[in-house]
């Protein structure tokens, strides 16, 4: 049974929690006592399903800060098309999320496939600063956004691809509060939650991930199965205030909550201001 008929069938088989904890994704402790002794979980490398040998194969670098929600909705999209996912950071400790979950690298730089169909970076400003600032990360980033198909972001993953320059001379997006931070680094700043630009495809914050998400699906794929994850996935959103962008959410909300990130968007411009210095921007 694939990944996605369970979730159709709405179980949570002792399959897909094995799949899960190997992931890093849950806890342990989340399995019963009975259930942990029935079976042994798969290792990290098998914790996804094993897809067709046309399945398109995902390299998501993934760190220490990220905002998780970035990395689980595009990962639940990839996972429903069955990809062949990799999970990859410069080591094989767990990465603590904003949410102190941590996520299981399945794979080091050394170890890492390269020529992947998706190219894939996550968001957390504090943890993209430091992967801006760290040049093993942008040597990494940089090799793998030169050999994939699509070199992709949620976020403040931007950021990270920017400084890499990976995004000179595109048009691009990330978090609203950072977003003006592209030009820095060669990008043109386009306010929309997706923005795709040849191969180049970025997404606003955090929930644009799922946007994003089906848009890749669709491109892999079809219209239909893209149709398809999201019926499965439920994704209507219906927010219950509007203002969940600047414009919607009015000047004072808006320098409000900017006041209350003055320290990461700080430590992010002068991040980026190092970037494009090393890119002769």
């Amino acid at each position: 049974m694939s990944f996605e008929n369970e979730l159709l069938n709405g179980e949570i088989s002792r399959r897909v929690l094995a799949k899960l904890v190997a992931g890093g994704l849950v806890g342990a402790g989340a399995l019963s006592a009975s259930a942990a002794g029935a079976m042994q979980a798969p290792a990290p490398e098998h914790h996804h399903p094993t897809g067709p040998a046309n399945a398109p194969s995902v390299s998501i670098l993934i760190y220490p800060g990220m905002v998780l929600l970035d990395l689980v909705g595009p990962l639940t999209v990839f996972t429903i098309l069955r990809s062949k996912i990799e999970l990859v950071w410069k080591d094989m400790i767990p990465c603590a999320s904003d949410c102190a979950i941590p996520v299981a690298p399945t794979h080091d730089f050394r170890t890492a496939s390269k020529g992947a169909d998706i190219f894939f970076i996550p968001g957390g400003t504090l943890g993209t600063v430091a992967c801006m600032n760290d040049p093993v990360v942008m040597d990494y980033v940089r090799a793998q956004g030169e050999s994939a198909k699509y070199v992709t972001s949620v976020c403040t993953g931007s950021l990270v691809l920017g400084a890499a320059g990976l995004l000179r001379g595109y048009r691009a997006t990330s978090l609203w509060a950072v977003a003006d931070l592209l030009p820095l680094m060669g990008a043109t700043h386009v306010d929309e939650r997706v923005v795709t630009d040849r191969n180049r495809i970025t997404a606003g914050g955090v929930t644009a991930g799922i946007d994003f998400g089906l848009m890749l699906a669709a491109r892999l794929t079809d219209e239909m199965t893209a149709k398809r994850i999201q019926l499965t996935l439920e994704y209507s959103p219906q927010p219950p205030f509007r203002a969940g962008t600047p414009g919607e959410a009015g000047p004072e909300l808006t320098a409000f909550t900017r006041s209350r990130r003055n320290g990461m968007d700080s430590q992010a411009d002068a991040a980026a201001r190092a970037a494009g210095k090393r890119l002769n921007i």
